[in-house]
């Protein structure tokens, strides 16, 4: 990626092309369309036809939809291949994709905590790896993977009241490992002038847990420092950060996006 000076524009992402995996999802679909604003051919991959659902109906022209399951792993340097002999090696790679069981610690097996660490762990690192590598040998590009704040932190019990089931251990564990696979990255790459950085995102309820539990957003906004709970978009305006000109010496880092939530 080049080298920013007092003639770019930071912010201009026209002729760049950037891959957001788990781009149909809440965080994911406003980071698209922002991308999109800002000017970059983008590429959206989901589970099964999701992507494709979403594009079509927000109307992104200069979005293109994909198909694919990253915990697939055998066949991940396949579709990176298949997608670079398309586009050429992209400019920047967002991984937003998740995995978690949603069972409470009791019940997790043996089985449930490694199907996670696969498709939250494993899962993003062949993918990032195959990705990386070809951003490498192009000699730039900037990686933006996502970890959470209980990454960090853990629930605090009185905010998942019932019928609300406190963020599972095993997703806590996975994003903490994301984290520490960021710096391990961006020490990797970085002569080759390839950032990888990630975002821990704080309350960001989708719209379907604001629309039926309330009560719960009331708790996850009182616990906030700043009294209400974050908007996609302003997970979106940090990936573009992370991702652009202004951020071209910021490599290693965890963003913190949670209204204050791990200050206290």
């Amino acid at each position: 990626m080049q080298m920013p000076n007092a003639d770019n524009d930071l912010f201009n992402f026209k002729e760049k092309d950037i891959w957001v995996f788990g781009g149909a999802g809440y965080l994911g679909q406003a980071t698209v369309r922002l991308l999109a604003r800002l000017g970059a051919q983008t590429l959206c991959v989901d589970l099964g036809d999701r992507a494709e659902i979403f594009v079509k109906k927000a109307g992104l022209m200069t979005v293109d939809p994909a198909g694919f399951d990253i915990s697939n792993t055998s066949a991940s340097e396949q579709f990176v291949a298949d997608q670079i002999a398309l586009r050429g090696v992209p400019d920047g790679y967002v991984n937003l994709t998740t995995a978690t069981t949603a069972k409470k610690m009791e019940v997790l097996t043996a089985e449930d905590f490694d199907s996670v660490n696969h498709g939250g762990l494993t899962a993003t690192f062949i993918l990032t790896r195959a990705i990386g590598t070809q951003m490498a040998l192009a000699s730039g590009g900037s990686i933006v993977l996502f970890s959470s704040m209980y990454g960090s932190v853990s629930p605090y019990p009185e905010v998942y009241l019932e019928p609300m089931n406190k963020n599972p251990i095993e997703y806590g564990i996975g994003k903490a490992g994301i984290t520490q696979m960021t710096r391990y990255l961006a020490v990797h790459w970085g002569k080759s002038n390839v950032r990888c950085n990630c975002i821990s995102p704080g309350p960001f309820p989708n719209p379907d847990v604001q629309k039926n539990h309330g009560d719960f957003v009331q708790r996850l906004e009182a616990k906030s420092p700043m009294g209400r709970v974050g908007n996609a978009d302003e997970i979106a305006g940090a990936v573009a950060f992370l991702l652009s000109g202004a951020a071209s010496y910021i490599t290693g880092h965890d963003l913190v996006v949670d209204g204050g939530w791990t200050s206290w």
